[in-house]
């Protein structure tokens, strides 16, 4: 008997052994029952943003056509019928304009001076700002002969005004829903910059009063924007931007003030295949309307402009001479910039700029 119930007893333990043993195998084996693997996780599709191509023939015209009605000294006829021309040019394309006018008390005297504000969907409060001063300089300081007599500015001033404009003409055919400023200030290139030579007749004032005598426009419009409380997003100065031998290199109050925009726009135009051109080097400190643009509305303002040469040289050879006419104006320079701010302009307003 006792054998028995031990023998029935050891049948037992082996019994719960293999239940045991076999109950997980069992489990795993029932359906749903096994731990389901993690599904991979894809990364989002990438947006592909759609840009417009810009006509580099069109902004050459441009540039063409405002070198046409002679240097655009404020105060002057040329400057009136370009200021016309402009005008009419912005609300051809659809605009809203607004005519600032103002006296720029330039170191030689008051001039009469305008600035001139396109604004694209007026109504939006999401802005960007682009800007370019259309005025041309009234000495060719930097010539060996007709010193004192204006210069055409094809490069400094009607190319970037140039750009701006086929930048208009290209929201007229492809709306975006932002709002866009396009600002050309006047009066940008009437200042002081003989005080090396000794000719100047500032020769006693002190460095930050030269300085003022620069960008008159930009300095007025800072002090009292086309609308109270005016912001935006950000903004994007062009200067010089057509010359044959551009090159764009890191602007340093940009870089200071507004060093992520910078960043964005260099990459976006190294991804153009533009990295030749907007080069990774600093480009100095330009006094230019960008700077009094952040100090008054702290809105952050990147300078893309042609600085090819190390100080002192700096700009190109044509630099406040008469040799700054259409002559030294590329398509090619003027399509390449052109292309990196419609680009940067179309990827804001599908918010993948950043």
């Amino acid at each position: 008997m006792a054998s028995s119930l031990f023998r029935n007893k050891r049948l037992w333990i082996v019994a719960l052994l293999v239940v045991a043993l076999a109950v997980p195998y069992i489990m795993y084996l029932r359906p749903g029952s096994r731990t389901p693997k993690p599904t991979p996780v894809e990364p989002p599709p990438k947006v592909v943003v759609n840009v417009p191509p810009f006509n580099a023939d069109t902004a050459f015209y441009f540039v063409g056509k405002q070198v046409s009605f002679g240097p655009r000294v404020p105060g002057t006829p040329a400057h009136k019928k370009c200021a016309a021309w402009l005008v009419s040019e912005f609300r051809r394309f659809g605009l809203e304009v607004v005519e600032q006018p103002f006296v720029a008390k330039t170191y030689f005297g008051p001039r009469d001076a305008v600035n001139i504000i396109a604004q694209y969907h007026p109504e939006r409060t999401n802005r960007v700002l682009l800007c370019a001063h259309w005025d041309s300089r009234h000495i060719a300081d930097k010539d060996t002969k007709d010193t004192d007599k204006p210069i055409l500015g094809a490069d400094d001033g009607a190319s970037g005004v140039a750009v701006l404009l086929e930048i208009a003409r290209i929201l007229q055919q492809h709306p975006v829903e932002i709002g866009v400023d396009f600002v050309l200030f006047d009066a940008e290139d009437l200042g002081d910059d003989r005080s090396e030579s000794g000719q100047s007749v500032m020769a006693q004032a002190s460095n930050d009063q030269k300085t003022l005598t620069w960008c008159l426009g930009s300095q007025h419009w800072a002090r009292t924007p086309h609308r109270p409380g005016y912001t935006a997003q950000y903004g994007i100065l062009l200067d010089m931007v057509g010359a044959r031998g551009a090159l764009f290199p890191r602007e340093g109050y940009s870089a200071q003030n507004a060093p992520g925009l910078q960043n964005r726009i260099w990459e976006i135009a190294q991804e153009l295949g533009y990295a030749g051109y907007f080069i990774n080097r600093p480009g100095g400190y330009i006094t230019d309307d960008h700077v009094f643009v952040m100090r008054g509305l702290r809105i952050p303002v990147v300078n893309i402009i042609s600085i090819p040469n190390p100080p002192p040289a700096a700009f190109g050879a044509h630099h406040h001479t008469h040799q700054d006419n259409l002559d030294v104006i590329d398509r090619n320079v003027l399509g390449m910039v052109g292309h990196v701010v419609t680009t940067v302009l179309f990827r804001t307003a599908a918010g993948v700029l950043m």
